[in-house]
């Protein structure tokens, strides 16, 4: 018969796997220190030269100088932003890869479950860097200086005027959605592969308005080069405070507000994502960047994980509830 193991060999054992399992924690609980020792490769969901993009470009330059770092900026488009957003998911959870992460992804999520990737299980939020309205926009050779005008030309010629928007499921879709059913009109939507292909092509007067980001459509703006009408958030913004809401214009309720956070695969370890999020927080907080971003029509927000993450988790819900109450399916 075999011999029974002795009471010390069982115990050796017992130690060595303790010290094993100690030592990877203690690894795991560390994994920030020296952190970050080689470039970050950060994934930008959607087209260079979009709003998102060059928010995204602005503010990991910034984070780059905080970490002593290069930060690599790629952009990975389509599916309304998911295909970079899935390749972040999957990821390995070093803190070498991030992602940006907008408030059209709890919707894209609201409006389809069968996504690749869940926003609360597969990533961490390390933080919300921006919050800005959307601007109504026009073409200049359209006749309407308020939403009411434009509301009437819809009504007038329906299914006549196009909007673009950066792919399906996006807030500006919903956005435009919304607008059509608060009003009783008959939209076209034009879906793009990002933000900026569908501006290119409502300053060629291929689209007839457009909901655009501060960021790269206030420099056209006061140009004269596209004519803006009215703002998507409850609030006015602060530096197009002349334009009014949607809201204000009839349309009570009316309300779509955008931000842009930070992402990282969920199982990044605790020290790195706090590690992130500090030099976050001080990158947004640097007066330049911030009047920068206020210039582009977004405010700084620079706040922790968990208000981020309480973020995304609201929005989903609320995402939820007024996708089902409109009937709002992806196309």
């Amino acid at each position: 018969m075999p011999t029974a193991m002795s009471v010390h060999g069982v115990t050796a054992i017992f130690l060595a796997c303790f010290s094993a399992g100690a030592m990877a924690q203690s690894a795991a609980a560390n994994a920030g220190q020296g952190y970050p020792n080689k470039s970050i490769r950060w994934i930008s969901p959607f087209a260079a030269g979009g709003g998102t993009d060059l928010t995204t470009r602005l503010v990991a330059q910034r984070i780059a100088e905080v970490v002593g770092q290069s930060i690599v900026i790629d952009n990975r488009i389509g599916a309304s932003g998911n295909i970079g957003t899935e390749i972040a998911a999957r990821a390995p959870a070093d803190g070498y890869t991030l992602v940006t992460i907008t408030a059209s992804h709890p919707l894209s999520q609201a409006m389809s479950e069968r996504l690749p990737f869940d926003l609360l299980r597969d990533f961490v939020h390390v933080a919300q860097m921006t919050t800005q309205p959307y601007i109504l926009l026009v073409h200049p050779s359209i006749n309407a200086h308020s939403v009411k005008e434009l509301v009437a030309l819809a009504r007038a010629a329906p299914r006549t005027l196009h909007y673009g928007t950066a792919g399906v499921g996006t807030l500006q879709h919903v956005g435009g959605i919304m607008l059509a059913q608060m009003t009783g009109t008959e939209l076209m939507h034009v879906p793009y592969k990002g933000g900026a292909p569908a501006l290119v092509d409502l300053l060629g007067g291929r689209l007839q308005f457009f909901f655009g980001v501060p960021v790269s459509t206030i420099p056209l703006i006061k140009a004269g080069k596209l004519r803006s009408i009215a703002v998507t958030s409850l609030k006015r913004s602060t530096v197009l405070p002349e334009l009014p809401t949607i809201a204000e214009t009839g349309l009570a309720g009316y309300s779509v507000d955008n931000w842009y956070g930070i992402g990282a695969p969920a199982k990044t370890p605790r020290d790195v994502v706090a590690r992130l999020n500090s030099a976050a927080v001080r990158a947004l907080q640097v007066p330049e960047l911030r009047e920068r971003l206020r210039q582009d029509g977004a405010d700084s927000v620079a706040n922790s994980t968990a208000e981020f993450t309480a973020i995304v988790r609201g929005d989903l819900e609320r995402w939820r509830k007024q996708v089902r109450a409109a009937g709002i399916k992806a196309e």
